[in-house]
């Protein structure tokens, strides 16, 4: 099962804000900012069923060898690798990537570009599952996560991020200018996210909030019931139950949740039915099931529900391919 060890390690990949502003000053994670948007916005079309232009951007060995067209990622080079070239192409251009769907953001195309500038590196291991939608409809269904409006911070605010920023935690703007903020709490001790969610609470721009791998308690979450502006949220690996879900229902903007690795139940997913805006559910390695996904699917039919059970079938698939190698030996 060696390949499934692989494919798990995709779930590092969705642990990250691979949508905000780029910031050339920081290290590029390839994992947590630059695998989201391959997964959204290339593979469809650059993945191993019949990849245009023979090109595959799911894997780092297929990526740095290029398609029919030669390499298109010179590590390094961001300005002589044809993948960054063609992501800023205006749209109609008949060689812009993606060909179909959204366009890149500059915030996401100067990710890509800093990721290349600083040596396009790729952890090995790491591969894509690609598994299509049972009858999904031709046109992706449309947005329901709310457009940023401008954020004013209020003084309260302002005084918050002031403290969060003397206990070592960066409230950061998600674009130059902007008053949305992101906190990501990953490399924090367990001692400094406890005392931080305090003024967190009045942090009211805050959009995207990392607590990913943290000792948080579900009692600790009552700090982040008022962000009601808050889009991501993440939750993987933390010691949280269905009773830190209590304190999900009002953040009524959420669009990303990741809950892999919790023991979150069926009990917990009940919570999360008010929900409307949420589009992004990760569920791996959880207490849930197959029932209980479905009961909320009803309430939430935009949502999209990932449960670790395509991750088996991708790793089931290649187990038969070894085994067909095998007997051709």
């Amino acid at each position: 099962m060696g390949e499934m060890k692989k494919m798990v390690l995709i779930v590092a990949g969705v642990a990250g804000f691979g949508t905000w502003e780029a910031r050339p000053e920081n290290k590029i994670d390839f994992a947590r900012d630059i695998q989201p948007i391959l997964q959204k916005s290339c593979v469809e079309c650059h993945g191993p069923e019949k990849p245009k232009a023979k090109l595959r951007l799911d894997s780092k060995e297929a990526a740095l060898k290029g398609g029919k067209d030669g390499v298109v990622i010179v590590p390094g080079k961001a300005d002589e690798s044809e993948v960054y070239r063609r992501i800023r192409l205006p749209a109609g251009n008949d060689d812009v990537m993606p060909n179909k769907g959204d366009l890149l953001t500059k915030a996401q195309t100067d990710l890509i570009r800093d990721w290349i500038n600083q040596g396009a590196e790729w952890p090995e291991g790491i591969v894509f599952a690609i598994v299509a939608k049972k009858n999904e409809e031709p046109a992706a269904a449309v947005s329901t996560t709310p457009k940023l409006a401008h954020h004013k911070p209020t003084a309260a605010e302002l005084k918050a991020i002031t403290m969060l920023e003397s206990l070592g935690v960066e409230a950061r703007p998600i674009a130059e200018n902007s008053g949305w903020r992101e906190v990501n709490f990953h490399a924090q001790g367990s001692e400094s996210v406890d005392k931080a969610l305090v003024p967190l609470r009045d942090v009211l721009g805050l959009v995207a909030l990392g607590l990913g791998g943290t000792k948080i308690k579900d009692a600790d979450l009552e700090y982040i019931e008022g962000l009601t502006n808050l889009n991501q949220l993440h939750l993987e690996n933390t010691p949280v139950t269905d009773a830190g879900m209590v304190h999900l229902k009002g953040l009524v903007n959420l669009n990303y949740l990741n809950l892999y690795g919790t023991t979150v139940t069926d009990a917990g997913l009940e919570q999360l039915k008010g929900l409307a805006h949420l589009e992004h559910l990760y569920l791996w390695q959880t207490k849930t099931t197959e029932a209980g996904v479905a009961n909320l699917k009803k309430a939430l039919p935009n949502v999209d529900i990932s449960t670790g059970a395509e991750l088996k079938e991708v790793a089931k698939q290649e187990d038969k391919k070894d085994e067909k190698k095998e007997e051709k030996k």
